[in-house]
């Protein structure tokens, strides 16, 4: 097995992202353990372009979240910033400011991980709080270490809450749940999130990375297009009418039919044998 992306990254600008490239996966890795990697607005920043970089890059067919120390993300670092991440505020206070921050901050955060053309995995090593257990939960599998928890920790501090994180929650366990969760801002195990259906698979830790990189190679020697393609009608489909979906459904296989992958899966049935998928 090759090195380790979490042993030996490539540091980023700042340090506080690190990130490498194995085998077709990009290994996005929070490195604030000693602040149990809380966002900053640059490292929210960092994220963002490093999954768009991802769509665009044909090598790239997998990105994998995760993070360093006990804690996966502890939410935004709200030290001198605005709430919802978007750094600090200077000045009167006008109507418009918050909304603005949480629109421009982690909103565009889980939106990017939502609309990112390759598949998401995160990598769930300890605690969730706040954007951070959004940012895990808008990834297209989530595998969790037994130690991993999630909390919807706004209401403890007076706060409604953000970066999508009721629109995520109540399309993934439903509104009763959601409320629950997000009134009583109570700390899930990952055992019970994975009961609810939040959390794909539990490991234990020591299997977490192992577990995480079997799943994003699998993935990476798949038909890359066609897995963006149906995250796009997944990720819709609770929002639109059947017709709409029908439709969506039928204009992504026409697309679809022009990728080489699906000319490689036809070809491969006819001739009964494995298919080579190129990601193209």
């Amino acid at each position: 097995m090759s090195a380790s992306p979490l042993e030996h990254p490539e540091k980023s600008r700042d340090s506080l992202i690190l990130h490498a490239t194995d085998n077709a996966v990009s290994w996005i890795t929070l490195n604030r353990p000693e602040a149990m990697n809380a966002i900053t607005p640059d490292q929210r920043e960092h994220l963002i372009h490093r999954l768009a970089d991802a769509s665009a890059d044909p090598t790239v067919r997998v990105v994998v979240i995760t993070a360093t120390g006990r804690g996966f993300c502890a939410g935004a670092d709200l030290r001198g910033a605005a709430v919802g991440g978007a750094g600090a505020h200077t000045g009167e206070r006008v109507a418009g400011d918050v909304a603005r921050t949480i629109r421009l901050g982690a909103q565009r955060l889980v939106a990017a991980v939502l609309d990112c053309e390759k598949p998401v995995i995160a990598a769930v090593n300890g605690t969730a709080a706040g954007i951070g257990a959004h940012l895990a939960l808008a990834c297209d599998l989530v595998v969790a270490a037994e130690e991993a928890r999630f909390i919807e920790v706004f209401v403890r501090r007076g706060l409604v809450p953000d970066g999508g994180g009721a629109y995520l929650l109540t399309r993934l366990i439903g509104p009763h749940r959601a409320k629950e969760l997000m009134f009583f801002g109570d700390a899930l195990s990952a055992a019970d999130a994975e009961r609810l259906g939040l959390v794909n698979r539990v490991v234990p830790a020591e299997e977490l990375e192992k577990t995480a990189r079997e799943w994003a190679e699998r993935l990476a020697v798949g038909p890359t297009r066609a897995l963006a393609l149906t995250k796009q009608l997944v990720n819709a489909s609770l929002d639109t009418d059947r017709a709409t979906a029908f439709t969506a459904e039928a204009a992504a296989q026409e697309i679809n039919m022009t990728t080489a992958d699906a000319q490689e899966g036809v070809a491969s049935f006819v001739e009964r044998r494995t298919p080579r998928f190129e990601g193209r």
